[in-house]
């Protein structure tokens, strides 16, 4: 019974000391490698508060094509006016885009309106060439006591070329203007508040000229 244990027993393996030297050299020497990437991922995002301020658009409007305020694609202005003022800003559109604006016209409550009155948006090429609207509210009427009037229009898809006669439209600038066009003559100078929005969606393809894509 004591010869069956004795044989039992494992002798454990001596191993030399220059393998164990070399062991912890490799693995302090793997802990320094692996720090940097860890210090990198620890670096502190960008804030929401900096995201905000990248996406906002500006605060004025202009009177005139030549003052009109800049407006990139995905940012929303803003304006305070008049009654009677025409507001212009003015976004970039490339080819295969259609664009689509969005204006909200905000009228204070506190002021009482004698009638009602219609406000429109109108969208102008770098030619100064009205463009239609493929579809939306383009023009709308608010009712004497509306606290807001919400109008949309969306334009064709800009093409890459287009022949001297036509009207199509191309890349580069588009306007837009925003006003009141129907107004009681005791109505005019009430402040309003603006908002304009412009967004894009690519379609290009046959939606550039009209067209479908045959099988």
């Amino acid at each position: 019974m004591r010869t069956v244990l004795r044989r039992s027993r494992s002798v454990p393996s001596r191993r030399p000391r220059g393998r164990v030297a070399v062991g912890a050299a490799l693995a302090a020497a793997a802990l320094f490698t692996a720090a940097p990437p860890a210090l990198a991922d620890t670096s502190p995002s960008p804030s929401v508060s900096q995201d905000e301020e990248a996406e906002a658009g500006p605060t004025e409007a202009g009177t005139a094509f030549r003052t009109a305020a800049r407006l990139a694609q995905g940012q929303r202005g803003t304006a305070s006016a008049s009654t009677g003022d025409y507001l212009y800003w003015v976004f970039p559109a490339d080819t295969g885009q259609r664009p689509t604006v969005r204006a909200t016209v905000s009228l204070p409550a506190e002021q009482a309106r004698q009638s009602a009155s219609t406000w429109r948006i109108d969208v102008y090429d770098g030619l100064r060439r009205r463009q239609p609207c493929t579809y939306g509210l383009q023009e709308r009427r608010a009712a004497e006591d509306a606290a807001e009037v919400r109008l949309t229009c969306t334009l064709r898809t800009v093409r890459a070329y287009s022949e001297p006669w036509a009207n199509d439209p191309l890349p580069g600038a588009y306007y837009v203007r925003l006003t009141v066009s129907r107004l009681a003559a005791d109505d005019l100078g009430r402040p309003f508040q603006a908002e304009v929005a412009v967004d894009s969606r690519e379609t290009g393809g046959s939606t550039a000229v009209g067209g479908r894509l045959s099988e």
